[in-house]
């Protein structure tokens, strides 16, 4: 595949064309420790370079037809489909992506690509009415240059969601992916859109620490940040922001709640349980993280949902384990603290527990408390704590006491009176009959409370809304007279 080839970007990032970077840094394989690939690490002044390049080149970009820029999403889409198994790989390699989503990512970022060109040629104004006889309308307008900050743990579909419908919409952007999988979270990107005929400029990607993060949040020539990553950054992110006067988009943490009632089928709630809890190592912002459980059922489910953990293994990706490494050591060691000091506060280990190098074991803890670190906090990891309760007002309180407001699951055997509870849950995203995790291009994305500003992501209106501003525009026929 020519446009991806590793001599093309090998310590370089991309300013609207390759450029060498005076710092690099190596990219390493979570599960192996090989080493990939060597990225540029841009500097301050890189950043400003990639933001300068961007606010120049923007206003011609808008000015094109819409469906020359939904053209080159759809042509980025068609190449995507032809070459999916080079971007599967990075994400397998780089991120520690199990098979299976890796390819489902690559499915996400492909959809990314179509709802963008589709956005691109959608309705972006409405008549409104007026007390004159004049024309009065509301019209949608790019913003100009949005910066886009994306983490690791989906890196490509976390940029993407926020690249794709930002540039379709005529606007230009600067990306500062994670440098840990600043190739699949980033580079690639560059290369798809480039190869897709992106005009030179529009598009910047810039790996970087948090110095060049700073410029990007900072500078007066990027009114719109969309950040995607942990809630204590994303507070020091709104802040700034709000001092520019500037909007921040903000999808944040989860530490996501799944009822599980007593009609429920067990047997098909632990495999949910499973899933929510373990996919991806359980580093995902949707990952169920309390499993909330009727007393009925709690012994059933616990020893169903044990069994499900004590058989998956953690291990290189590559070889088809269903489960890959944490990121790197420290993300490690902070899910193992969480969980000892669970188990020495009182709760009972089920299974795991246990790693080898930044393999983590799926691990299931029963007996919770709400006081317990592993139920109260994010652990971003394959850790499914166990509490139980008695009825269901307990279980929404429960739900709700907690500061995030991202996803939340309820299992049961009667969905429809089950959905007579949504008016009392407290989450941007519900989900009856199904675990936490869940993502579609065309469904706005987003949570409440610690877990963000909202749905700022996925869906024509989410996304116009995210990256346009409202200009009110009248005409009348002639000039009307006034009294001076």
């Amino acid at each position: 595949m020519s446009f991806f080839t590793q001599d093309t970007w090998h310590g370089r990032g991309y300013l609207g064309g390759w450029i060498h970077f005076d710092q690099t840094a190596k990219v390493t394989s979570p599960s192996t420790g090989e080493v990939l690939a060597e990225i540029g690490m841009g500097s301050p002044a890189e950043m400003t370079e990639a933001i300068e390049r961007a606010d120049a080149a923007q206003r011609d970009w808008a000015a094109l037809p819409a469906e020359r820029r939904a053209a080159v999403m759809r042509r980025a889409a068609a190449l995507l489909e032809q070459h999916g198994s080079v971007l599967s790989d990075w994400l397998i390699d780089e991120a520690g992506s199990a098979q299976g989503k890796a390819a489902f990512e690559v499915g996400l970022v492909t959809a990314e690509l179509h709802l963008a060109a589709a956005t691109a040629m959608m309705p972006y104004g409405e008549l409104l009415t007026s007390s004159l006889p004049r024309l009065s309308m509301a019209r949608r307008r790019p913003v100009g240059t949005v910066g886009v900050i994306s983490p690791f743990n989906f890196p490509t579909i976390l940029a993407a969601r926020s690249v794709f419908p930002a540039l379709a919409l005529g606007n230009a952007v600067v990306l500062k992916p994670d440098p840990r999988t600043a190739v699949s979270g980033g580079l690639f990107l560059a290369a798809l859109l480039e190869e897709a005929g992106l005009p030179a400029g529009v598009f910047a990607v810039v790996p970087g620490g948090v110095d060049t993060a700073s410029v990007l949040i900072d500078h007066p020539a990027v009114p719109v940040i969309s950040f995607t990553g942990s809630t204590q950054a994303g507070r020091a992110i709104g802040e700034r922001a709000g001092r520019n006067l500037k909007r921040a988009h903000l999808e944040l943490g989860g530490n996501n709640a799944m009822i599980v009632m007593p009609d429920v089928d067990v047997a098909a709630a632990a495999s949910a349980g499973a899933w929510g809890s373990f996919l991806h190592q359980g580093q995902i912002c949707m990952t169920t993280g309390r499993h909330l459980v009727h007393a009925d059922v709690y012994d059933e489910y616990s020893e169903r949902l044990a069994a499900k953990a004590n058989s998956l293994t953690a291990a290189d990706p590559s070889t088809g384990a269903p489960l890959g490494p944490i990121i790197d050591a420290g993300q490690r060691d902070r899910i193992h603290d969480l969980v000892t000091a669970t188990t020495d506060a009182g709760a009972t280990l089920l299974a795991g527990g246990e790693y080898t190098d930044l393999f983590y074991q799926p691990t299931v803890l029963g007996d919770v408390r709400t006081d317990h670190p592993a139920y109260a906090q994010e652990v971003f990891g394959p850790v499914a704590p166990l509490l139980r309760f008695e009825d269901l007002d307990e279980a929404i309180d429960l739900v709700n006491a907690n500061e995030y407001g991202l996803s939340v699951a309820i299992l049961a055997g009667d969905a429809f009176r089950t959905y007579e509870l949504a008016e009392r849950i407290d989450a941007g995203i519900l989900h009856i009959n199904d675990q936490t995790v869940d993502d579609e291009s065309q469904a706005p994305f987003g949570g409440t409370g610690a877990s963000g500003t909202g749905a700022r992501f996925g869906g024509h209106a989410a996304n116009i809304e995210a990256f346009t501003d409202t200009q009110w525009v009248t005409m009348q026929s002639r000039i009307q007279q006034y009294p001076f």
